[in-house]
């Protein structure tokens, strides 16, 4: 039986390793929205114990170096929370662009697949065509060899 060769194998080989780069890609912008994330989060609880220490301080007896210190660090720490929110903001847009060349490549790469599993499709009716073929020549020259007897 004759061998099935996908005339553009290379094609879809080169889409497949294009879709595991954009998969990897896609995956380390995720990871890096996730330490963005975690990062905000620290900074959240931070603000949070600053917060606390304020409360605390204004209950008892109030040592304004102290007090000034932590209203300091709580302003300092709600700036970085707003820059902390934009760098949030570019990583999932990055995670976006990310999915998008991903989804491309990945619809190229089904499309290539579609393409041989149609030639692959033909090949086989080809074949299956090609020896019918065979057949109806060997039934007709065996009944006309058994008429000309």
């Amino acid at each position: 039986m004759a061998k099935f060769i996908y005339k553009m194998q290379n094609i879809l080989d080169i889409k497949n390793k294009l879709e595991t780069q954009e998969k990897t890609a896609f995956a380390i912008a995720l990871q890096k929205l996730r330490t963005e994330e975690e990062r905000l989060e620290r900074i959240d609880n931070e603000i949070l114990g600053y917060e606390e220490l304020i409360r605390q301080q204004s209950d008892g007896s109030i040592n304004i170096r102290e007090w000034k210190r932590c209203n300091e660090a709580l302003e300092y720490k709600k700036e970085e929370r707003k820059n902390q929110i934009q760098q949030i903001k570019l990583a999932q847009k990055n995670v976006d662009i990310a999915r998008g060349r991903l989804n491309k490549v990945m619809v190229e790469r089904k499309t290539q697949e579609v393409l041989k599993e149609k030639a692959f499709q033909e090949f086989v009716h080809e074949i299956n065509e090609s020896e019918k073929k065979e057949v109806d020549e060997l039934v007709s020259f065996t009944y006309n060899d058994s008429e000309g007897r």
